[in-house]
């Protein structure tokens, strides 16, 4: 009777240690959950990978959205919030990373709409200058609220007031979702194509 409370123990440990797991993927030491909740809706991963700078792996970037989308037009139209995740994975200068943003906005963007995103390409800018430096473990955050805006939270505080322009937000999204994104394969992996 001993032998069979111990085999049941063990496998009902084992399954609740596999439900466990499944709830999370892990990446570079970076558990990325298969669901998170903003502004009050459930959101699954759509995807997760590594941005890589070179050969150095800079952080771990993961995309959480109320339905499955593939581009970046899928993205801006699915309904409810949006979130997409940067966990760091080496010391890097805040200011230089909000400029490699503003780049990457830049590259992704016509020329006509630019003079529109300026004022919150400024006030992103102005977010990652006073953070000065994101270290290994920092997480950033990018929330869109519908009704809300988008509401950026560095190292666990929200910073400043929410980018209200949906534009706005469709520019962001685009330095990793747009034709010229940061990184092919963080696209691809956040997008969950393979």
């Amino acid at each position: 009777m001993r032998l069979i409370h111990r085999v049941l123990l063990l496998a009902f440990a084992l399954l609740f240690s596999l439900g466990a797991t499944a709830a999370t993927t892990v990446i570079h030491g970076v558990k990325v959950e298969d669901s998170v909740n903003v502004g009050g809706t459930a959101l699954q991963l759509n995807g997760a990978g590594t941005r890589y700078k070179a050969i150095f792996k800079v952080y771990v970037g993961s995309l959480h959205t109320t339905k499955k989308v593939t581009s970046l037009e899928e993205l801006i139209a699915a309904p409810g919030p949006k979130r997409l995740t940067m966990t760091f994975l080496r010391e890097i200068e805040a200011g230089a990373f909000g400029k490699l943003l503003t780049r990457g906005v830049e590259d992704n963007t016509p020329k006509a709409e630019m003079s529109k995103l300026v004022p919150g390409l400024i006030r992103m800018g102005d977010i990652f200058t006073v953070n000065k430096v994101l270290v290994p473990g920092d997480i950033i955050t990018l929330d869109w609220i519908p009704g809300t805006g988008l509401v950026i939270t560095a190292k666990g505080k929200v910073q400043g007031e929410p980018f209200t322009e949906p534009a706005f937000f469709k520019a962001i999204m685009s330095i990793w979702f747009g034709p010229v994104p940061a990184d092919h394969a963080l696209k691809d992996a956040m997008l969950g194509i393979k």
